[in-house]
């Protein structure tokens, strides 16, 4: 599948998932509708992989990855983040969410010592520059629920971003994304399950059409298919170009937010939410190559 047609996925799956996930809370528990979804998403990826033949035998050791991978992507940071929708409205949870870029290239230049330029430290300082603008209301009062939800959200986000290093990590063993997004979801499956139990959570289910449609586009959509396009970006160009998705998904997600959340622009926030797209697209930009002269190469 070509690159843009990948990255066309990530940008409008994503970008409107943040608002299906709003539809999940209320009668099922935050770790027990993450566990739904990806049980359901975990059972359509192994049946798959089944029923095409495709390796679901690793070492213990890849299955530590996948178990941690399922961990920091497929639970926690879904946790923190559903927590954060109950005190931001979705389409700021998906600026937050943009960092990611920034978090993926500090990662990669922690784990595997890529090369980190000097914009991308300009980058970092717009970043945190427009969320602080975003957010001045709460920055103003030092507190208040969304300054918790923005707490949560960043959490949230470098959890997933560890789970993005440890796809690089997929890559050069050579274990392909379905597989290891089956296995993984699996793992995050019954971390979730394994919570929820922990905290005493009922076992119920909200047998609301909302509910359901959420779930069924969370799992199928979001989880599947939104997975399977980012990470497979991830595979072909490497995690910090991958993560260009995220500077143009909270387009679609705060244009969402405004239309069926009644979220209310002001200029500090539409200020702020620019800085942070440009702080992405500025670490994303590359400096072309000098142009030798005729002479030079003479």
């Amino acid at each position: 599948m070509p690159t843009s047609v990948l990255y066309g996925l990530t940008v409008l799956i994503w970008g409107s998932s943040w608002f299906a996930i709003t539809k999940q809370t209320g009668v099922v528990s935050v770790e027990l509708a993450i566990a739904y979804r990806f049980i359901l998403a975990a059972v359509i990826l192994v049946t798959y992989c089944l029923a095409t033949g495709r390796r679901l035998r690793y070492g213990a050791r890849d299955h530590l990855f996948m178990a941690a991978q399922g961990f920091a992507l497929f639970s926690l940071n879904y946790m923190l983040f559903y927590r954060a929708s109950f005190d931001m409205p979705s389409g700021l949870i998906s600026v937050c969410f943009s960092t990611i870029l920034l978090m993926n290239i500090a990662n990669g230049h922690l784990f595997f010592r890529t090369r980190v330029e000097p914009k991308v430290f300009l980058g970092a300082l717009l970043g945190l520059a427009g969320l602080t603008l975003v957010f001045w209301p709460e920055v103003a009062g030092f507190g208040g629920k969304a300054a918790t939800g923005l707490l949560l959200s960043l959490v949230a986000t470098y959890s997933a971003s560890l789970g993005n290093m440890i796809s690089v990590r997929h890559k050069q063993r050579e274990i392909p994304v379905i597989e290891s997004n089956a296995i993984g979801m699996t793992y995050g499956a019954l971390s979730s399950l394994a919570i929820a139990a922990a905290l005493g959570r009922p076992l119920v289910y909200d047998f609301r059409p909302q509910f359901t449609l959420a779930l069924l586009f969370l799992s199928l959509f979001a989880s599947i298919v939104g997975f399977g396009s980012f990470l497979t970006l991830i595979h072909r160009i490497g995690a910090d170009q991958a993560a260009y998705a995220t500077v143009l998904f909270p387009i679609v997600a705060l244009a969402i937010s405004t239309w069926l959340e009644g979220y209310r622009w002001t200029p500090l926030a539409a200020t702020g939410a620019a800085l942070v797209l440009l702080g992405n697209v500025l670490v994303l930009m590359r400096r072309r190559p000098p142009v030798k002269s005729k002479i030079g190469s003479a």
